[in-house]
């Protein structure tokens, strides 16, 4: 029996999904989106991280990602981690309640002692 063909996935309808679960979920979703790229969509969907574990993103892939979520007004800047440095995007043209303070990760449970 032959195997189904390959069924491609647009990178904007992943983008797009993992953006209705932000606003959905109020919780961040992280997708990857290349062998060492990765997005973090944060609650509300309006704003965005764009990292890499070793090296800088570029900011024409932000363009292109603010452009597949649909960001009107896209603002760029950087943060500064304690190990790596990421592109942020926010759109200044959402809602301001869509706009979080912060791209936190979902906060941790401390370990058992």
């Amino acid at each position: 029996m032959a195997l189904p063909p390959t069924d491609t996935v647009k990178i904007r309808d992943v983008l797009r999904r993992a953006q209705q679960r932000s606003r959905e979920l109020s919780r961040t979703q992280q997708i990857q989106i290349g062998e060492d790229l990765y997005c973090r969509i944060a609650p509300g969907g309006s704003k965005f991280l764009l990292f890499s574990l070793d090296s800088e993103p570029d900011h024409a892939t932000a363009e292109a990602v603010a452009q597949g979520l649909g960001f009107e007004s896209p603002e760029y800047g950087w943060h500064q981690g304690e190990t790596l440095r990421s592109l942020t995007v926010v759109d200044l043209a959402a809602e301001p309640e869509a706009l979080p303070d912060a791209l936190e990760t979902e906060p941790q449970e401390p370990p058992l002692s």
